[in-house]
C-alpha cells in the first residue's frame, strides 16, 4: 500500500495518560496508546518518532499566581515529559516493541541524550524513537519541540492529537455552530488567529514547509486512515 507520509512526528498531549481524570498516568490509558501505535508499525513501514506533553503532571501555568520563577517551572514540566515517555516506553516494551528514548535535558541513567544522528539512526532501524524533555530550554512548549524535531529528523508531517476532531473557526465545545476546517494555510490560520500550536512551533512549521494535520486524539485509530492518505481532521499546509 502507498503511503502519503514515510516519517512521522506525533504529538501527544499529557493528559491522554491521565485517562478520565486526565491526571497523572493511567497505565490502562497508556497500554491502549502503545497498541495503537505498535499496530500502526506492524501494518505500515513507517518512520515513528513521538513527543509527549506533561500536563497530567505538572504545567508551568500551575505556578502563575505565585513569585515563582518561570524557567523553574519549566524545568519541572520538562522533567515530567520524561516520567511520561518512560511510561510509553515501558508500555510499548512490554508489548514487544522496540524504541529508544532520547532527552533533551540529559538523565542518562534513565535515557539517551538526544544526538540527531543518533535519532535518525534508531528510526532507520525500525525503533519507535520517544522524545522527552521538550526543547531542553524553558520557556519553549512540547508544541515548539514537535516541530523542532520533526525538522532535524526530517520528517513529512507533524500529526498534532487534539480534544476535538480538527481545526475550528470558534470553540467547537461552546459553539454548537462552530465550522471545521478541512484544509488551512498556514497564512490564514495566522491571520484568523486559529490556535493550531503555539506561534513558535506553527512559524518553524510553514518556514519548513512541514505539514500539519489536527486530529482527535481520542481516536488514535486514525492513525491508520491518515498514514495512508485519507482525509481526517484538518490539513495545514502552504
Amino acid at each position: 500500500m502507498a503511503l502519503k507520509y514515510k516519517r512521522i512526528l506525533l504529538k501527544l498531549s499529557g493528559e491522554m495518560f491521565g485517562g478520565n481524570r486526565k491526571e497523572g498516568i493511567d497505565f490502562k490509558s497508556v497500554e491502549k496508546i502503545a497498541t495503537t501505535l505498535l499496530n500502526l508499525k506492524k501494518k505500515y513501514p513507517i518512520d515513528l518518532a513521538i513527543v509527549i506533553g506533561a500536563g497530567n503532571i505538572f504545567r508551568g501555568r500551575m505556578v502563575n499566581n505565585r513569585n515563582f520563577d518561570r524557567a523553574q517551572a519549566d524545568y519541572m514540566g520538562m522533567l515530567a515529559t520524561i516520567i511520561n515517555c518512560l511510561a510509553l516506553q515501558g508500555e510499548i516494551e512490554r508489548l514487544g516493541g522496540q524504541t529508544r528514548l532520547l532527552s533533551e535535558i540529559t538523565v542518562t541513567t534513565v535515557c539517551e541524550p538526544f544526538i540527531r544522528r543518533r535519532a535518525l539512526r534508531h528510526l532507520e532501524k525500525g525503533r519507535i524513537v520517544i522524545l522527552g524533555g521538550g526543547t531542553g530550554n524553558p520557556f519553549f512548549t512540547t508544541d515548539s519541540a514537535a516541530a523542532l524535531k520533526a525538522t532535524e529528523l526530517q520528517c513529512d508531517v507533524v500529526l498534532k492529537g487534539s480534544n476535538v476532531d480538527g481545526v475550528y473557526d470558534s470553540d467547537p465545545k461552546k459553539n454548537n455552530g462552530a465550522k471545521k476546517f478541512e484544509t488551512l494555510t498556514y497564512q490564514y490560520a495566522l491571520e484568523k488567529g486559529l490556535m493550531v500550536m503555539d506561534a513558535t512551533a506553527f512559524a518553524l512549521c510553514q518556514h519548513e514547509k512541514i505539514p500539519i494535520i489536527v486530529f482527535d486524539a481520542n481516536k488514535l485509530d486514525n492513525l491508520e486512515k491518515i498514514v495512508s492518505g485519507e482525509k481526517v481532521g484538518t490539513l495545514i499546509t502552504e
